[in-house]
């Protein structure tokens, strides 16, 4: 599949990807890398691996990074109940080999083991990775080096397929220089203003071009403004169809309805305070 091609299907699923961000997840396909999206919160990031899980129809499996993620919530763990269990049982038989208690029949599998065997290449998402603590980042480099994983009680699991594997950052911390050098790499910024109106007339085909155009042109303008979280994509998205369900034509027309929306759009008390009816009303009146 060529970079153009690459670009219409994700069109085609609801995401709208610039040349470069296309390019990026056609190298990563291309040579077999993972690829490492950073950026802030709410560009579409996570997005982008579901859109690709569903170009290529394959499974998405994610693993959602957090603080103080280990190797049994992200990789394996056995099933110690069961093998108990096993061991009960088969004591009025003489007892039960020790392997026998490590094989697959007790094996829990976790995101990174679970991608790498599957019979049909996953997409495997592994968002928010700045937020695991350092440490977990030396658990990923087998896995994204080589593409294997080492259970100490069975041996080597090499990958059946290997998986097209995308990393997300906001930023929350900095990665470490090895699991940078292991991955392609590609900055996601707020998208402009004409991509984000291509976004928001894919998924709303059916919303007024007026109202289309003041929704991105205010989001895009609060942006600029002192705000403590800005707008993502999916908080326009979210405002975009509360207004649209609400009736609203003409943002000048319905400041009541603007107001009312913004729980849509703001997600602090500070940003509520930044963003009163002047505020919106000046917004409003520089896309009107």
């Amino acid at each position: 599949m060529s970079v153009n091609d690459l670009q219409s299907a994700l069109a085609e699923e609801g995401y709208v990807a610039d040349a470069r961000l296309a390019m990026a997840l056609h190298l990563a396909e291309t040579l077999g890398r993972p690829l490492l999206l950073e950026g802030p919160a709410g560009v579409g990031k996570t997005e982008v691996a579901k859109a690709m899980a569903a170009v290529h129809e394959t499974k998405l499996i994610r693993l959602q990074c957090y603080e103080g993620l280990d190797a049994s919530h992200a990789i394996y763990e056995w099933n110690y109940q069961r093998q108990l269990l096993a061991i009960r049982a088969s004591e009025a038989q003489g007892g039960m080999a020790e392997a026998a208690l490590f094989g697959e029949d007790y094996l829990l599998k976790r995101p990174l083991l679970e991608a790498i065997t599957q019979e049909q290449p996953p997409v495997l998402l592994i968002d928010e990775i700045d937020r695991a603590d350092e440490e977990f980042e030396a658990y990923l480099l087998e896995v994204l080096s080589d593409f294997q994983i080492t259970i100490p009680e069975v041996g080597t699991v090499e990958a059946v397929t290997r998986p097209m594997v995308i990393l997300t950052a906001n930023g929350t911390r900095e990665l470490s220089d090895a699991l940078r050098r292991r991955c392609l790499y590609a900055y996601v910024e707020y998208p402009d203003r004409e991509t984000e109106l291509a976004i928001l007339r894919t998924r709303m085909p059916e919303m007024e071009g007026l109202l289309a155009r003041q929704i991105v042109g205010v989001v895009q303008d609060l942006r600029r403004e002192e705000l403590e979280k800005a707008p993502g994509v999916a908080e326009m998205l979210d405002w975009a169809a509360a207004l649209a369900g609400l009736g609203v034509n003409d943002l000048a027309q319905s400041p009541e309805a603007v107001q009312a929306t913004l729980v849509c759009l703001l997600k602090t008390a500070a940003d509520y305070d930044a963003a009163p009816r002047e505020v919106m009303d000046r917004l409003i009146g520089k896309v009107a």
